[in-house]
């Protein structure tokens, strides 16, 4: 029996495809965004993280799949007013006008709305009214962002869509979005986001999904994905092959071993303490490595990211 749509994920996308000419790019992507949680969308540069999230908007067309927010069958039925008052969208470029004072722009969103929250609040919230009386054209980057931010969420949305919430902001700014972010999702409102902060992903998300090459790769909440800490061997790139061999063979099965371009990543069966370092150290040495750097390492989402993708995490995409 199918669930109430009070019970299903506010985001399902099944399948997802997309391409560009003769480039595809979403290739069968597909995940689920529960209800009141925050789930971070990442991926490399030109995996499509924004076009899944475009499709997922209304805003662009899929080639295959299906998208359903808020139960609803979006390119099935179509991203009518009804929807749309219930969405929340920011776009990675803001997508404002240029000409208004930035007031004036909040005023207008929350005028299209039947119960907005105070434009002036979210405003002050946000560390915008300073620059109340000021054209949108001549706000910083970050000052941008966090009006644009203000527009998707004055309307009082069940789930918003953030397209890189946190670009171009100074660390203040930064921590007052998450506060805000926080206090969202703890009224049980929806959020689906991506970043290229993994800090921010860490630290807000309830579940990640990784993409890469157009389909989902991983997804879990961020400890899931992080796993446990790790001993790291550092050792030069002709020893590489050695070292890892002679750490499998000598550490036994209740330890992981996995070889990387510079170290060696070891995890033992409980987390690492000053008894696994000793013991990787007198392994090293019994096998003629006694130089190699040992140092307990405690995992990031940067790690599992890298190890997922094999690609740094930087610049916009498509």
């Amino acid at each position: 029996m199918p669930r109430p749509a009070s019970d299903a994920p506010a985001l399902q996308v099944a399948d997802l495809r997309k391409s560009y000419g003769d480039r595809e790019v979403l290739r069968g992507l597909s995940f689920d965004a529960d209800r009141g949680r925050l789930t971070a969308v990442l991926g490399p540069n030109g995996v499509g993280k924004t076009t899944t999230i475009e499709c997922c908007e209304g805003l662009r067309r899929p080639g295959g799949g299906t998208v359903e927010v808020l139960g609803h069958a979006v390119h099935r039925d179509g991203f009518d007013a009804a929807l749309r008052a219930r969405v929340g969208v920011m776009l990675q470029d803001g997508g404002l006008p240029l000409a208004p004072r930035a007031a004036s722009v909040l005023a207008h969103v929350a005028r299209l709305h039947r119960d907005p929250l105070d434009p002036a609040s979210l405003l002050s919230r946000l560390g915008l009214t300073d620059v109340a009386r000021t054209t949108v054209r001549r706000l910083s980057g970050g000052q941008r962002q966090r009006l644009a931010l203000a527009a998707a969420l004055v309307g009082r949305p069940e789930l918003v869509f953030l397209d890189e919430p946190s670009a171009g902001l100074d660390v203040r700014a930064r921590l007052a979005v998450w506060d805000l972010l926080r206090e969202l999702r703890a009224d049980g409102v929806s959020l689906v986001l991506t970043t290229h902060l993994m800090a921010e992903a860490e630290e807000l998300a309830d579940h990640v999904v990784v993409i890469d090459a157009g389909r989902v790769v991983a997804e879990g909440t961020p400890r899931e994905l992080v796993g446990p800490d790790e001993v790291r061997v550092t050792v030069s790139p002709d020893d590489l092959s050695a070292v890892s061999a002679a750490l499998d063979e000598r550490l036994g099965r209740s330890w992981q071993v996995h070889p990387h371009r510079a170290w060696v990543s070891l995890v033992p069966a409980g987390s690492p303490d000053a008894g696994s370092l000793a013991r990787v150290a007198q392994v090293l040495a019994e096998a003629g490595h006694p130089d190699a750097g040992v140092t307990s390492h405690r995992r990031t989402l940067e790690d599992a990211f890298l190890e997922l993708t094999g690609h740094s995490f930087e610049g916009a995409d498509r």
